[in-house]
């Protein structure tokens, strides 16, 4: 009798209710794609943004390996990921859901205020509000707010209580609207050939330049890094912590060329133009009209 690692157990019983999971290794992220698949040599899966050849058998290209086929999951090629995996995340809009995931208690006080009540379920600093219905996907919609639908994936942390909600017009709206009315503060809407910040840009900044670079860089590294998922999120924190730096500054200190250069950096590792500028404006608002 084959005995089945526990998080492959998980993942086909959530395929047999046409969730399509996926393993998760160390750090609660995807698998890192296999030598042929590496840095997109093989032209990404046929559901990814852009369609390409992969037939890949292994877990790779993160979200889109998640599938419902239980012969996929239970193959030869999939069996040293789940003995490795430490959870399993599934795909949400190839479940017909959308996630909004609300990372800590303000978000979940705007969120009882705002959306309609669904199916909740905690996480460790927040919970995940699922609605019936799949739509774009966003991260840092609002401060602490993501949404999670299609071409994202979010780790399985059980069914959750309460009835599931259809997805609602101000959930969508949460992309649409940020997609279409820039914020205050906004930055240019195409990224630059250079945006380096120095003290040209930032005649009223308190910190010296060295200050300024060591801890833009250490952030930019951040964000490089989450080459397989986070960096819009990623680039919302790093923003964040920039902005709450200068608050005390009588300015300017040049925050819109700092958020250009993170911007780029979340470009870099596939992030959304969009989805980058509007992480990036709303991390810089911590310190809203003060340092910019």
């Amino acid at each position: 009798m084959t005995v089945l690692p526990d998080q492959l157990r998980t993942a086909l019983s959530l395929a047999a209710t046409g969730v399509p999971p996926l393993p998760l290794r160390v750090g609660k992220v995807p698998f890192g794609n296999c030598r042929t698949c590496a840095d997109g040599a093989c032209g990404g899966r046929p559901n990814m943004r852009n369609a390409g050849p992969c037939q890949c058998t292994a877990p790779c290209h993160a979200w889109a390996a998640a599938t419902t086929d239980p012969n996929v999951l239970a193959s030869p090629a999939w069996a040293a990921a789940w003995r490795q995996a430490v959870a399993v995340a599934y795909h949400p809009g190839g479940a017909g859901v959308t996630v909004v995931d609300l990372d800590n208690a303000d978000a979940l006080a705007w969120a009882r205020e705002t959306l309609p009540a669904t199916r909740t379920v905690p996480t460790t600093r927040g919970e995940h509000w699922l609605y019936r219905g799949a739509m774009q996907s966003a991260n840092a919609v609002r401060p602490g707010v993501d949404v999670k639908s299609s071409m994202q994936y979010v780790r399985w942390l059980g069914s959750g209580t309460g009835r599931i909600a259809s997805l609602p017009d101000c959930v969508r709206a949460l992309v649409v609207k940020e997609e279409t009315t820039p914020a205050r503060g906004q930055v240019v809407s195409s990224l630059p050939g250079r945006a380096t910040w120095d003290r040209t840009v930032a005649t009223g900044c308190r910190h010296t330049e060295r200050f300024v670079r060591a801890g833009l860089e250490r952030g930019l590294t951040l964000v490089r890094s989450r080459t397989e998922s986070g960096a819009g999120s990623q680039a919302f924190g790093v923003a964040r912590f920039v902005a709450v730096q200068h608050e005390r500054c009588p300015g300017p200190c040049g925050l819109p060329v700092i958020g250009e250069e993170i911007v780029a950096a979340a470009v870099l590792v596939g992030v959304p133009e969009p989805y980058a500028r509007r992480a990036v404006t709303n991390g810089l608002q911590t310190a809203q009209g003060r340092a910019a």
